[in-house]
């Protein structure tokens, strides 16, 4: 497939067909995340694949009891109007293989100069806000998800479900120091009519200063 086509093609896949994924495309898709750019070339990433049914459901039950006890806390049309959403955090539970996405967020180089330096908080913060660690983890993920549809599958990025990031990583049991659970990626063979929203046209989110 072409890679303008990758593109193209690719959206949020939601609901998958009953479909097992090989091991050997597997372990292409990981290949290939593992060759995203990042920070200071830490590959900072570690990429979980779940097969187990029973696990996939207990962390969608997790996820579940999570949400409910944080609808409990809000006054009660929010709390159902946050319940609404809860097939969103959970439809994971149906995929053949979720990809749980760990990470370990390092420090931005230069902060602690920065931060020694005694410029204002606010540069700090905003080093912060991009911090680099993170953005090797989108890397990482965009290449693969894009890996999945150049060999026929669907995925969905999913980040629904951080508000349950603990209990999920507990559900899951591994451990890698200084790495977190960050997000999860269900694949598998698409199932049902394509469903994506329309991107902004290029004009709208560039600009080009000369």
């Amino acid at each position: 497939m072409q890679f303008t086509d990758v593109i193209e093609q690719r959206y949020s896949v939601r609901k998958y067909k009953d479909q097992p994924i090989p091991e050997e495309d597997i372990r292409a898709i990981i290949t290939a995340a593992g060759k995203a750019p990042s920070g200071k070339n830490n590959q900072n990433w570690h990429f979980v694949v779940i097969q187990n049914k029973e696990m996939l459901e207990a962390m969608a039950k997790a996820v579940e009891g999570k949400m409910e006890k944080i609808a409990g806390g809000l006054p009660q049309e929010k709390g159902e109007k946050f319940l609404k959403f809860s097939r969103f955090s959970t439809f994971f539970r149906n995929a053949p293989v979720v990809v749980a996405v760990y990470g370990n967020v390092y420090v931005p180089e230069g902060l602690a100069e920065v931060e020694a330096s005694g410029m204002p908080e606010e540069d700090g913060q905003r080093m912060w806000y991009a911090n680099p660690g993170v953005q090797s983890i989108g890397a990482g993920v965009e290449n693969l998800i894009l890996k999945a549809v150049d060999m026929g599958y669907g995925a969905c990025w999913m980040t629904s479900a951080n508000h349950s990031l603990k209990e999920m990583e507990e559900v899951i049991g591994f451990e890698k120091e200084g790495y977190h659970l960050m997000a999860l990626v269900p694949m598998g063979v698409a199932e049902g009519e394509r469903k994506s929203p329309a991107k902004h046209p290029v004009d709208e989110i560039m600009t080009i200063i000369r």
